[in-house]
């Protein structure tokens, strides 16, 4: 009710005014013409139309005895409208940042194989570089073997003195030269096979041989030097000698056989050689 007074007196107050605006207007007419005349008649028609507008609403729900509800239906819808949206852009956006962090960890689980496959290409690298390395070092070795081998049989007379074959292919041993010493003896034993000094060059052949780790020609000369089990001072090293070579040509059970004629053909061995046979069965793993 208090509303409904108030907007009463409004617009009583308002309809009033034309009563006295008509003769200030008039008077300022006739006194001097005012530009701003015709805003403030625009103005003044449009107060009238909204007096106008109040007066029917008010006395609408005077007559109606409903209460005048005025509401911005049009901004509510806007700002809805504005909610919406706002509600599909934070959907969109957490989408995207869900898809963003699938990219991410996408890229990282690249990132660490790539790293994976890197650290393996390394490797490759090193071991290839490693590889070609040895396969050099070996062909340097074989150039200079090749190169250090002294000129074959050519310059190598067939002897006809034993005793002074037997002397000359000794010293070559004694200076180091194995290569010579090795054929000097080989050239012996295919000279004089049935002479007294032949096992003996056997022995000696077999161990040029084992010095430059050609085992199974070793322990074929070795064996031929034992037969008939000569008691000569080199003959227990000379068992001892071929059971290396047998290990070394993963035959240790002959090799334990060998031994095992040593302490029953030369109980009387050196203690060197003693030692050398003790130290061979322990790598051959003969029983005990």
């Amino acid at each position: 009710m208090k509303l409904k007074a108030a907007l009463l007196a409004s617009v009583l107050a308002l309809t009033a005014m034309p009563a006295l605006v008509t003769p200030s207007l008039s008077m300022a007419q006739t006194a001097m013409p005012d530009p701003l005349d015709d805003r403030s008649v625009k103005r003044l028609d449009k107060m009238e139309k909204v007096v106008r507008e109040l007066r029917a609403i008010v006395f609408q729900g005077r007559d109606t005895g409903k209460p005048v509800v005025v509401q911005a239906a049009e901004t509510d819808a806007q700002i809805a409208a504005l909610s919406e949206k706002l509600a599909d852009l934070e959907q969109t956006l957490t989408k995207l940042n869900g898809q963003n962090e699938s990219l991410t960890h996408d890229l990282d689980v690249a990132r660490q194989a790539n790293d994976g496959q890197k650290a393996r290409a390394d490797a490759l690298d090193q071991r290839l570089a490693a590889l070609e390395k040895r396969l050099a070092d070996q062909e340097a070795a074989a150039a200079a073997a090749a190169a250090a081998t002294p000129a074959a049989p050519a310059a190598v007379a067939t002897p006809t003195d034993p005793n002074a074959a037997f002397k000359s292919a000794r010293q070559l041993l004694l200076d180091g030269d194995y290569g010579g010493a090795e054929q000097a003896f080989g050239g012996y034993v295919e000279a004089f096979p049935d002479s007294a000094k032949a096992p003996e060059a056997r022995y000696w052949l077999g161990e040029t041989q084992f010095v430059r780790e050609a085992y199974s020609d070793a322990a074929g000369n070795y064996l031929g030097s034992l037969r008939g089990w000569p008691q000569t001072s080199w003959a227990p090293d000379a068992v001892v000698k071929l059971s290396r070579s047998l290990v070394a040509l993963k035959k240790p059970a002959d090799a334990c056989k060998a031994l095992d004629e040593l302490s029953k053909r030369y109980p009387k061995a050196p203690n060197a050689v003693v030692s050398k046979a003790t130290a061979t069965r322990v790598q051959a793993k003969c029983a005990t």
